[in-house]
This record gives structure tokens, sequence and C-alpha cells, in this order.
């Protein structure tokens, strides 16, 4: 992999586009770092010194880098864009027009992104907001000394209303940068920055862990992450091939068909987006028992369903990840589809079919591998969870959940795309 990087810079045109790819991932971290005009930057680093990035949004803190407890311009981070990409991934099954633009190649699918940035923006305005609401009651910081005090300058409609425009703005942005990343450099540029928000807290979580147990279990942590790393990586390239066949036809006076080839299914054809989901989905109760914090049905999700170390809190989540993988795969991968490109273009699996037993044959392996990618992601999930209880390492235990398989799968799929850009300069050492 080192190698591949080396290689990358001794080449002109990939040298630019890594130094390029450096440079935004350079300005988007000082835009996290930037507070928003009308934040009381005193107040926020008091509140920042009595916390443990735990709370109702723990996870979207994770997507901006830390960027949202400190009320930056960038303090939204990527998470508005990942919820429109979801939303809007889900409306394609359901709205026929969405999926017919999907159909329609590459002018569809620009038709589609402009759909995401608009519902990204709207988004953006909603969870600003709330987010500039919770900061003038104290409410982002709970439990801590900060609950209850201002962290505005002012409580003037003005000043929320700047900020408000700030943060949105401020997403508009990371979009732009992601776009840049995209075009002009080398890999996924929404990918990359989500990978520069999780990685951004990574040293600072292994730090904090060695400063509250010890030299001991941090290196213990260490060990044990090396071997997590490597399983997580070992399951991500996993896949199931399966063979399929093209039959020899004649069109004009060329033949064509007679190859082989096979179809790639993932163990973890889901990815992390159903640990997205249901992570989303358990904060949404904690969020509601905020508007009537005294009352008795809200004690019980404060109680249950607000701190990771609650078995109920642990049981809920691993049910909602393995019920979100299967959804996820079953409106992402379609059987019937996959068979019925097959059979136009005279592809047919050996020993089965064409038609609707391969369709039954892909939907029967499909769900047989879903199971175990399943069960993979609630485990890497819980483990920060289960690090809570046994380690008491707290909620930034760093190898595991979904900072572990966004840092593994971003970075394998940027070094992938690195060493083709280098597979087609004809690198004599690399393919060798």
């Amino acid at each position: 992999m080192l190698s591949a990087f080396v290689n990358a810079f001794r080449t002109p045109d990939l040298r630019r586009k890594l130094l390029f790819v450096l440079s935004i991932i350079v300005l988007f971290r000082l835009g996290s770092s930037i507070p928003t005009p009308g934040v009381d930057y005193v107040r926020v680093q008091e509140g920042l010194d009595s916390i443990d990035n735990e709370g109702i949004y723990g996870l979207i803190n994770l997507f901006s880098g830390g960027a949202l407890l400190k009320l930056t311009i960038f303090a939204l981070g990527i998470m508005p864009y990942i919820t429109a990409s979801i939303i809007l991934q889900l409306l394609t099954v359901v709205i026929p027009r969405l999926e017919t633009l999907k159909k329609e190649g590459q002018a569809g699918t620009a038709k589609i992104t402009q759909y995401t940035r608009y519902l990204t923006l709207g988004l953006a305005i909603l969870q600003s907001t709330g987010i500039v609401a919770l900061a003038r009651t104290g409410q982002i910081f709970q439990g801590t000394g900060a609950q209850g005090t201002s962290l505005l300058v002012d409580d003037k409609l003005t000043t929320m209303i700047i900020m408000v425009v700030v943060m949105t703005a401020g997403t508009a942005m990371i979009m732009w940068f992601g776009e840049l990343i995209t075009e002009r450099g080398i890999g996924n540029g929404m990918s990359i920055l989500i990978f520069t928000s999780v990685v951004s807290s990574f040293p600072g979580a292994l730090w904090g862990i060695r400063q509250e147990r010890g030299y001991d279990i941090f290196g213990l942590v260490i060990l044990i992450g090396l071997v997590i790393v490597a399983a997580v990586i070992f399951i991500e390239q996993a896949q199931r091939r399966i063979p399929v066949q093209y039959a020899r036809r004649m069109v004009g006076r060329r033949m064509f068909g007679g190859t082989s080839t096979y179809i790639p299914l993932k163990v973890n054809q889901a990815g992390v987006i159903p640990v997205i989901f249901a992570s989303s989905l358990l904060y949404l109760p904690a969020l509601a028992s905020q508007f009537n914090p005294n009352s008795a049905w809200s004690d019980w999700i404060n109680r249950y369903f607000v701190q990771g170390d609650h078995p109920y809190y642990m049981i809920t989540y691993f049910l909602m990840i393995v019920f979100f993988t299967y959804f996820y795969v079953a409106i992402t991968f379609n059987p019937t589809e996959v068979a019925d490109n097959m059979k136009k273009y005279g592809g047919f699996v050996p020993g089965i079919r064409a038609g609707k037993p391969t369709e039954d044959y892909l939907a029967y392996v499909l769900s047989r591998i879903t199971f175990p990618g399943a069960m993979y992601l609630a485990v890497v999930a819980l483990i920060p969870l289960i690090a809570l209880v046994v380690v008491d390492a707290n909620q930034n235990f760093p190898f595991g959940g979904v900072s572990l398989l966004i840092m593994v799968g971003v970075g394998l799929d940027t070094v992938k795309q690195i060493e083709s850009q280098l597979q087609q300069r004809h690198y004599e050492g690399f393919l060798r």
C-alpha cells in the first residue's frame, strides 16, 4: 500500500491530484475549527471540557470531526448529505419517476444528484435550526455543568438567523468540496471527507484511553484493535462469486459471447448504511424525550436508551442493524433485474436455467451471505458499547462501530483507485 502512494507521488498528474485532495482536506479541517458568528466561544470550551462526546448528537459529531459540539461553520459536517442520499435511495424504490431517472444513465444520475443537493440544503436548514435552539438553551452539553447555559452571545433573532445561514452555507461548501475531490482528485469526495472527520478524532480517543486507564490497557486496546482491523479487512474483501457463462451468438457477420465472468456478491453488501440507520433511529427517542424531560416515559428512555451500556439498548441496536442490513440489501440488489439482464444478453449460471430459476438462485445465495454480513456489522458496531462496560474506556473507544467501518472501507477503496491509476500508467514494478 505504501509503495502505491510512493509511486503515485512520483507521477506528476497523480501527484497533483493527491496534493489537491490534501489541500481540500486542510480547508475542510480549518472550517471545522472556526466558530460560527454569534457563538460564545468561552462557554463552548467550558462545556467541551466536561463532556465525553456522548449524548443524542454523538453520531453527527462523529461525522463532523468534532465540529458540532464546537458550533463551528462546518458544525453539521457531511451528515445532511448522507441523510439526503439515503432518503433518495429509498425513494427510488417507491417513486416510479426516480426509478426511471436512475435507468436513464448519466443524465438521470445528474438529475438525482441535483435533487440530493436540494434535499441536503433543506435538511441542513432544519438541523442547524435545531442545533441553534439547543445551543440557546444549553441542551447540547447534557449532563454537564454547561447544561442550561446559553452558548450564544445574545438571544436576538438576527443572531440565530445568521448562525443558521452560516451553518447551512457551510454544508453547501462541504458538498462542493466533495464534488471537487471526485472530479479533480482521486477517490470519492464525500467518502474522503467522512474519512477525514472520523480519523481526526482517532488519536484523541486513543490518548484518552491512555490517560484514563494507563499504558497496560492502552497496549491491550492497540493489540485488540489490530486484530479487529485485520478481521474487518478480511470480511470487507470477502465475496461470493457466482459464475456466469455467455452463450455464443451471431450478430451480422461477427460472433459474440462465449466468455465466462462472475457476479461478485460481497459478504457485507450493505456497507455501513445499516449501522447509520440504526444509530439515527435510536437517537430519535432520546431527542423526543428532551421536549418533556419530566414525564415518566422520558425518564424511562433516559434510563434505558440514552447510555449505550444498558442491555436493552444493545439488544435493540443489534436487532435493528440486522433488520436494516436485510432491508437495504433487498432494495439495492434486485435478483429479478439481474436475472432478466443476464437472459437478455445470453448469460446463464452453469447448472441453472435462465429466467425464474436464476432469479430464485440469486435470491437464495444473497439471503445466505447476508446473514453473516448482518452478524458482522452488528458485532463490530457493538464493540465500543461492550468496551464501555468491560474496559470502562468510554464511548470514544476507537476500534469499532461506524468509525472503524468507515476508516477501513474508505481506505481500501481509495488505495484500490490509486492502484488502478498506477496500472493505467504501466508501472513495471507495480505490475510485477
